[in-house]
């Protein structure tokens, strides 16, 4: 394949808003895997030679790169741009309007969090409109297999690692002496509603952190698929029956799927 060459190539470019969205969309083209020149001008519906030239300009800026028996490939600068919009959008900032939206729908406490280390980390709080007042804050720190949230956070660590942070234990009494912080269930029922949660993709609390409290959480993922955060819709027993709390499953999943889309990962 040959290389293109970068001189001059602003100067070849056709001007205007046409151009512009030509050279996002032979970005987006080699996004979505075209590597030669014609599969993107094939894509585009433009000729060899305004591919050519348009790819150029391209290279030239560093958006894409051309790699020798590959072709061409996203640039480090489109890497470079990514980085400093996720520094420049705080997740918080970016959630708020799912956020805002699960709460009109629900009228229920919306959480965000994330995790840190074996704790769950309150980012954002809408209170509910009915019911008491939750003791959650932001700021506010649990034990990630304590809480619906937590739960979330954890969806795609291994049952070796749900067990350590089942056992998670405080000191009481003597030195060495702790006691579990899970007295409510078993490992064994534990285990089995995290394969439950996991294979699909949500959490509940089911008064395991307070008494009479519920939610139902579900993970948000980044453009590697990685979780980074995860939100929660709660209220008390009286206005979260287990039937509502399934028909809030698809509910918190579109808004952290929505989410996720926002942190780039792919639907």
């Amino acid at each position: 394949m040959h290389q293109d060459t970068p001189e001059n190539t602003e100067d070849a470019a056709p001007a205007g808003t046409q151009t512009l969205l030509r050279g996002l969309g032979v970005v987006q083209a080699v996004a979505n895997g075209a590597h030669d020149l014609k599969d993107i001008a094939r894509l585009l519906g433009t000729t060899r030679s305004t591919t050519h030239r348009l790819a150029s300009c391209l290279v030239a800026q560093r958006y894409l790169r051309v790699v020798p028996q590959v072709g061409y490939l996203l640039g480090p600068k489109l890497i470079e741009l990514g980085f400093q919009a996720r520094e420049e959008l705080p997740l918080t900032t970016l959630a708020l309007p799912y956020l805002d939206a699960l709460s009109a729908l629900t009228g229920d406490t919306i959480h965000l969090a994330i995790r840190e280390g074996d704790e769950v980390l309150y980012l954002h709080k809408t209170p509910g409109r009915h019911g008491p007042e939750m003791r959650s804050r932001v700021g506010h720190r649990m034990p990630l297999a304590r809480t619906g949230i937590g739960k979330a956070l954890m969806l795609d660590d291994s049952p070796q690692a749900w067990q350590r942070l089942y056992e998670v234990s405080v000191p009481a009494g003597e030195p060495g002496q702790f006691r579990p912080l899970h007295t409510e269930q078993t490992w064994a029922q534990f285990q089995q509603r995290m394969l439950e949660y996991a294979a699909g993709g949500y959490a509940f609390d089911l008064e395991d952190n307070e008494p009479s409290i519920r939610c139902v959480a579900a993970p948000v993922r980044d453009a590697s698929k990685a979780i980074v955060a995860a939100i929660s819709i709660a209220s008390t027993v009286p206005y979260m029956p287990l039937e509502k709390m399934a028909e809030l499953i698809p509910q918190v999943k579109d808004a952290t799927a929505r989410l996720s889309a926002e942190l780039g990962m792919k639907l």
